[in-house]
């Protein structure tokens, strides 16, 4: 009868010769993987997914010294984890806050960033008709050691205009959270007029992922800090995210 020959991937030639011993003991053919292999290659496989989206960046800025946010930049990795830095109007502060996309969001940002084919192009973005005083959009990309701006004010660019469009949903979701937590602590007056910010928002399609929001409008509705007009305006919110 010809033999049977069994081979262990990963595994040295001395454990070879101990477990081919220990199944001939036993007459058994079953072998339990080792936990040590497996959380070893689950590991490498978590910090490849890693390094494959750290060795992507995608930056947003927009520039417009005249309205109350002069100044916002979005940097993100492949994986939709990244931050916002922006500024206020008449103050020198920076304030910068973690951004983690929704994969929706992300989903749609990667497919614009594709269709633009934005580091094998020399696509020129600006419009011939130009609008500064709408602001400049600035826009990045790069992998590995290859990168590429482009600057505009105004574009006929479909994808170009989608894509800075989503970016500015991203913008005004991030903002929003920012601002009520600051008036949660410190300005609760101020909530109703920020709730009827973000209902205007979410009717005219300007939130990057509005579920995203849930947690924090649950959250509102029970903050007796808040004025209870505030709180009745995110409970009737809540039940439109929820939909």
């Amino acid at each position: 009868m010809k033999q049977q020959v069994l081979t262990f991937p990963n595994i040295t030639i001395a454990a070879l010769f101990f477990l081919s011993a220990a199944i001939a003991a036993t007459g058994q053919n079953k072998t339990t993987p080792r936990p040590g292999v497996a959380a070893t290659a689950a590991s490498a496989q978590i910090n490849g997914e890693n390094n494959a989206a750290a060795a992507v960046r995608y930056t947003y800025e927009f520039k417009q010294p005249q309205f109350q946010i002069p100044r916002f930049l979005i940097e993100h990795d492949a994986a939709g984890r990244g931050r916002i830095s922006f500024e206020r109007k008449h103050s020198s502060e920076t304030f910068v806050e973690p951004v983690e996309l929704s994969a929706d969001a992300l989903k749609r940002i990667v497919l614009l960033w594709e269709a633009l084919r934005f580091l094998d192009s020399d696509t020129k973005y600006q419009a011939e008709k130009e609008f500064p005083h709408q602001g400049t959009h600035g826009i990045s990309m790069q992998q590995d050691t290859r990168r590429r701006t482009a600057e505009f004010n105004w574009t006929h660019d479909r994808n170009a205009f989608l894509l800075i469009s989503e970016y500015r949903r991203i913008a005004d979701q991030s903002l929003f959270v920012f601002d009520i937590n600051i008036a949660r602590q410190s300005d609760p007056l101020s909530t109703p007029r920020l709730m009827k910010n973000l209902d205007t928002l979410l009717s005219r399609n300007g939130l990057s992922d509005p579920r995203q929001l849930v947690p924090l409008m649950r959250d509102l509705t029970t903050d007796e800090r808040l004025p209870l007009i505030a709180r009745n305006h995110a409970e009737r919110l809540l039940k439109k995210l929820n939909k």
